[in-house]
């Protein structure tokens, strides 16, 4: 018996030193050691203090930020990127910030940032909170073969002539927003609205149209409770992360896993449905899940019916989730900073508008010649460059590697900031926090002097897969506008950008409105 307890007692005090050395490594001998290899680059930032990193300083810095608005004409990057700039300017452009025990090397160098969106393979996504799933996972989640076969499945669904057969689907959600926006001018045609919400729930109807035809109405309901998981998920992220913290079953934990399970079981009985029709030899329906159950089965019919083929329901309901999420947010931004700032500059919303007007008068807007606008085109693009719905992009170091003039330690991770590359003067010139849409009237290469320098969907062979989408929503719904109505900004309006997982207006978009005769 003696025996049994002095082996028991063994085990159990070797079980306690390994697990005590694990979190000691973790909390401070990996961290530390992460930190020489890095000075030794020549990269600087703070020293690092155990479990909580820069933590601490950043959530402080971002609530003093937010907690006051800004000028119109102000840089947003001290408000939506404080931390980052004030890491900038503090240790110079090669530099790095702590995220807990894992220091994250800022690059702000177009070559070192092309190199990262181009290997892959050797820049990773790097593991996000649990809790990020319950809200979207899916393709932009997934790494090496398993994405891979996802991308090739959901391509179809986003080439340029299913884009095109989606038209009268963005043609009506933007139609209805117009008709709406109508009947609240008053009798001297003009009214007072905050643009915000109606920008939303416009481009959340186009994406439940577009990805579930008949169960629009199921869509909507679907994107609400997305939204609010969201909001949720937010709160989660900004606070400091302790582990295990997300096992326990608080309000905010439990109310993120009740939305979880609901939208889950919406989504699991529309494929279901859709399933048994596509075996039924029912026509595929010109939806987004109509398409992607379709190049779905035509996967598994040409390499077997394996479970390594194809996507089964639950990949197919996160490819669902993504598109909802990532497609409606992208374009609302997108749309309520481009009213924002041609609010501001009235003189290109008026060269807008006669392009427009030019190309299709009061007619209904269609593929050939929203291809055709070079001047809305342009503005859509320096939108994207001054209020990138990101704030940047983190990769993993897996393995110890050369970046450039650097190598780099596995364990680090490395962080591509789309707002300062965006904002940077030396990149793209002393007016660079001006909106001057004129900088890409020669294109996008032009613009950049073929440098990585302007990614508001990414860059490489993970470019968002629906940019296409999102800038032709985009263009629809900025012409009908244009077509229909001037704007302005209130007196109410208040200037407050503010990252809530994308770039949103913290206070609303607070715009009066003129009928166009």
């Amino acid at each position: 018996m003696e025996v049994v307890w002095t082996i028991t007692l063994t085990l159990a005090l070797i079980l306690a030193l390994i697990c005590t050395w694990r979190v000691v490594n973790w909390l401070w001998l990996r961290p530390k050691r992460l930190e020489r290899l890095l000075r030794e680059q020549g990269l600087q930032g703070n020293p690092y203090r155990i479990f909580f990193g820069d933590s601490n300083d950043l959530l402080r810095m971002r609530k003093e930020a937010l907690s006051k608005p800004m000028n119109l004409c102000d840089d947003i990057v001290p408000r939506v990127a404080s931390y980052d700039q004030h890491s900038v300017n503090k240790h110079g452009k090669n530099s790095f910030v702590w995220f807990g025990p894992t220091p994250r090397v800022i690059l702000l160098d177009p070559e070192k940032i092309k190199d990262v969106f181009n290997k892959i393979n050797d820049f990773p996504k790097p593991k996000s909170n649990p809790l990020v799933k319950l809200l979207a996972g899916g393709v932009s989640a997934h790494e090496g073969e398993k994405w891979s076969k996802h991308r090739r499945i959901i391509n179809p669904a986003f080439n340029l002539e299913k884009l095109k057969n989606m038209l009268p689907l963005f043609f009506k959600s933007c139609n209805d927003m117009v008709s709406e926006w109508e009947g609240m001018l008053s009798s001297d045609g003009s009214c007072e609205i905050d643009a915000w919400p109606f920008l939303q729930n416009m481009a959340s109807d186009v994406i439940a149209r577009s990805a579930f035809g008949s169960s629009y109405e199921e869509g909507r309901r679907i994107f609400q409770l997305l939204r609010e998981q969201a909001e949720l998920l937010m709160k989660v992220l900004l606070r400091i992360q302790i582990p295990g913290w997300r096992f326990l079953p608080t309000k905010t934990h439990r109310r993120m896993k009740e939305i979880h399970r609901d939208i889950e079981a919406s989504l699991k009985d529309m494929i279901n449905k859709r399933e048994k029709a596509l075996k039924a030899g029912e026509a595929t329906k010109n939806d987004l899940l109509g398409i992607l159950l379709e190049s779905n089965h035509k996967e598994i019919e040409e390499h077997g019916n394996n479970k390594n083929v194809g996507m089964n329901l639950e990949e197919v309901i996160e490819e669902c989730k993504l598109f909802y999420f990532a497609g409606q947010e992208t374009t609302s931004v997108l749309l309520v900073w481009t009213m924002v700032l041609l609010s501001r500059y009235p003189d290109w919303q008026t060269r807008a508008r006669e392009e427009v007007l030019q190309v299709f008068g009061n007619k209904k807007p269609d593929f050939d010649g929203l291809s055709r606008l070079k001047i809305v085109t342009m503005i859509l693009y320096e939108v994207l460059r001054l209020y990138s719905p990101v704030l940047g992009t983190t990769r993993a170091v897996k393995k110890d590697i050369k970046l450039g003039n650097l190598t780099l330690p596995a364990g680090v991770h490395v962080f591509l900031p789309t707002t300062l590359i965006h904002h940077d003067c030396e990149l793209w010139g002393e007016d660079a926090n001006q909106f001057n849409p004129e900088r890409f009237s020669e294109g996008v290469s032009k613009a950049t002097n073929g440098r990585v320098t302007f990614f508001p969907f990414g860059w490489g062979p993970r470019i968002c897969i629906g940019q296409n989408f999102s800038l032709l929503e985009a263009k629809m719904a900025l012409s009908m506008i244009l077509q229909n109505f001037s704007f302005e900004l209130s007196p109410a309006y208040t200037h407050a950008p503010i990252m809530v997982l994308t770039l949103h207006p913290q206070y609303g978009a607070h715009i009066i409105l003129r009928k166009v005769n």
